[in-house]
């Protein structure tokens, strides 16, 4: 794809337009309940050096044996990203001396990654999409975590985490703005969810991002880039890379040049600083690792893994929108997780007519159960209202038992008390009336109320509206609204 083409924001500075050029390097930690080159535990949150082998402490003679089920999974997330996949990889050593890394190096792959090209689609404002291009995945192993707040004079070393399997996955310099690079993030992690290969959680460190950003003017010769290390949240990379691209024109602006180095973001401060620059970058000195031999595996594991894939985000939108007859902007809500797609489609198996229920459920489910979640934080797993329940308000809906109104206190009913939508609506009396005779006596006392208003309704016909208006004021909105249009409508001689 030429990335040139995609619609994308340019920054204005005083000599003219600016144009971003980002790449990304997603670190995605592997499910995987052991390490990778060891049996040790990946659990999350355990006592301090509680799920460390003697191979991730390096002591003399360990061997590193690879874990097969990582190599599934890294396989398994090529083929989600459309990506080549390569049958034969190389793991080497990436030298470098730091406390939280035992060894005196990490096991990565270079020259010969476990998968090659691919792509991702990402979806945009204004329903444009973008197509950023992944150049290779690789295998890792994480580095041990350093804790600096435990004591005045030391530095705490944690090694639960070092061997644990990484995912390294780099993008293209194929994204054009922030709003893309949040895009490309929040698609990847969707993807790496559904299929199951990373639990995407930010927050636990699960998944973390480096960020290399340059600016140039529209057309010209890429220029000299920044890396923003270790963000981890979605947010952050966004005005990290709007910073970022602003610090760098002013430079340029100002006759300067951008020094290539590696910053961090401050969410505090909103801006990035200098971490180190190039003049101390390391040279790693890779070299394939002596104690494992080259991965290598068959076309056959390939396509056996191929055929159990999941149904992806835009293979699940194409369907909603085929079948269900949702707009694009309806499916790829409630593609946009895993949890989500699950929860609508159990609600239209309980309703039973998948063509018929599409639409009126995504309406729900998004407007009135997501609005919710989102005023209140919580997430689908969270939410007080269960596809059953929810699928059981639609129901009473479609079937005229409850007006459209009554549906939406039934929820709020359901939302805080919980219990069956039927026997709510039974034993709280929310039933729709639609017996004539009952709402004929209401039609009847407001038309005799307002005899100027009748009077006009000929005449000026949309006044009928302030009349159905009145009369579901007056049975609490438990009449049924057709059956009050036609009344009026004969009465009123319309």
């Amino acid at each position: 794809m030429n990335a040139d083409a995609t619609p994308h924001k340019l920054l204005k500075g005083s000599t003219g337009d600016w144009e971003m050029v980002i790449g990304m390097e997603i670190h995605a930690q592997v499910t995987s309940n052991s390490k990778l080159f060891s049996g040790a535990s990946t659990t999350f949150g355990g006592e301090p050096n509680s799920h460390v082998s003697l191979v991730d402490a390096a002591m003399p003679g360990m061997l590193p044996v690879i874990n097969e089920e990582c190599v599934r999974q890294a396989v398994r997330t090529g083929l989600g990203l459309n990506a080549k996949i390569n049958l034969r990889s190389v793991f080497d050593r990436k030298n470098y001396f730091y406390p939280d890394s035992p060894q005196g190096y990490q096991i990565s792959q270079y020259k010969s990654p476990i998968v090659g090209e691919g792509e991702v689609v990402v979806e945009l404002d204004g329903g444009k999409t973008a197509t950023i291009g992944i150049e290779r995945l690789h295998l890792e192993q994480d580095a041990g975590k350093l804790l600096h707040d435990q004591s005045p004079t030391m530095s705490f070393v944690d090694l639960n985490r070092c061997g644990v399997a990484l995912m390294e996955i780099v993008s293209k310099p194929d994204i054009r703005d922030a709003e893309q690079a949040k895009a490309y993030v929040t698609k990847l992690r969707s993807i790496l969810r559904y299929l199951g290969t990373c639990d995407g959680d930010m927050e636990k460190g699960s998944l973390r991002a480096d960020v290399n950003v340059s600016v140039r003017k529209p057309g010209a010769p890429l220029g000299t880039r920044c890396e923003i290390k270790n963000m981890n949240s979605i947010t952050f990379i966004g005005q990290a890379i709007e910073y970022e691209a602003r610090r760098q024109i002013e430079i340029l602006e100002d006759g300067g040049q951008i020094d290539q180095e590696t910053r961090l973001y401050d969410p505090n401060k909103g801006e990035t600083r200098s971490m180190r620059s190039k003049e101390e970058a390391h040279d790693y000195r890779y070299f394939p690792d002596p104690d494992l031999l080259p991965l290598e595996f068959s076309q056959d594991l390939v396509d056996e893994l191929k055929a159990k894939l999941p149904e992806l985000p835009d293979q699940k939108k194409t369907r909603f929108v085929a079948d269900f007859g949702l707009s694009a902007y309806d499916a790829s809500v409630l593609v946009a997780e895993r949890e989500s797609a699950v929860f609508y489609e159990t609600v239209l198996d309980k309703l039973g007519n998948r063509a018929r229920d599409g639409k009126m459920a995504a309406n729900w489910v998004i407007n009135e159960l997501f609005g919710r979640l989102n005023k209140e934080g919580r997430d689908i797993t969270g939410a007080p209202v269960s596809a059953e329940q929810l699928s059981g308000i639609i129901d009473l809906i479609g079937e005229g038992t409850i007006s459209g109104k009554i549906a939406k206190d039934l929820f709020e009913i359901v939302w805080q008390e919980g219990g069956d939508p039927r026997a709510l609506v039974e034993s709280r009396g929310m039933k729709q009336v639609t017996d004539l005779s009952a709402i004929e006596k209401v039609v009847d006392d407001i038309i005799a109320a307002n005899p100027d208003k009748a009077a006009q309704v000929k005449d000026k016909p949309q006044s009928l509206g302030w009349f159905v208006g009145q009369v579901m004021k007056a049975s609490g909105g438990k009449a049924n609204p057709q059956s009050v249009n036609e009344l009026l409508k004969s009465k009123l001689g319309v």
